[in-house]
């Protein structure tokens, strides 16, 4: 009675195992066409945020849905360390103060909700990096907008362009996939990426 469902389970496995090559050759197609294209943004943003801790500053991030873990997994990076054991680096997740996040939303509307936040604690010189895969969210395009009337140096990761996100930041690196998923793993990818360029900056200026 057993060899029926074995036999179905090999096929199950079979067919899961064809589908993460498959999800896994378009992660490697994705990387292969996105990252030699962003190395230059990435290393000049190290450098640029490197600046900015020197000079006191700080990094705000801000995403929702996986872009929100995204952007969390960078100020993680910062307030703790990456590879390197270093000072801790002030870096805000927009969305983690879920008290502020919800009364916003409730009192002003959701598209306000990183974006007064923002007007709160940013000031000139500070770094906002704007997660959106879409490149399209209302509250992380207004948070932009912000940081551009305070005075911040704003940079999009998002998935393909042209989007208003990366239109309205100083700076993008556009990621060009078809899914979601495989323009947040690249997003993951380019935060470490910035995390290494940062930490070289830092110590090379030390």
């Amino acid at each position: 009675m057993s060899a029926p469902h074995n036999e179905y389970r090999r096929h199950d496995v079979a067919t899961i195992g064809a589908e993460l090559e498959q999800h896994f050759e378009v992660l490697g197609t994705a990387l292969r066409k996105n990252l030699k294209p962003s190395v230059a943004h990435i290393w000049e943003w190290g450098e640029r945020l490197a600046r900015v801790y020197r000079d006191g500053g700080r990094l705000f991030a801000c995403g929702n849905g996986g872009s929100a873990a995204e952007a969390q997994h960078l100020t993680a990076e910062l307030t703790g360390r990456f590879r390197e054991e270093r000072r801790p680096l002030s870096a805000v997740s927009l969305h983690a103060d879920t008290s502020s996040v919800t009364a916003i939303a409730n009192d002003y509307g959701f598209d306000e909700m990183f974006a007064r936040q923002l007007r709160a604690h940013g000031r000139p010189g500070d770094v906002l990096v704007a997660l959106s895969t879409s490149g399209s969210s209302g509250n992380v395009v207004a948070a932009a907008k912000a940081a551009s009337e305070i005075g911040l140096v704003s940079w999009a990761l998002t998935g393909p362009a042209p989007n208003p996100l990366a239109a309205l930041c100083d700076d993008a690196v556009t990621v060009e996939a078809e899914s979601t998923a495989t323009v947040q793993e690249m997003h993951l990818v380019l935060v470490h990426a910035l995390c290494t360029a940062l930490d070289t900056a830092l110590r090379e200026a030390s």
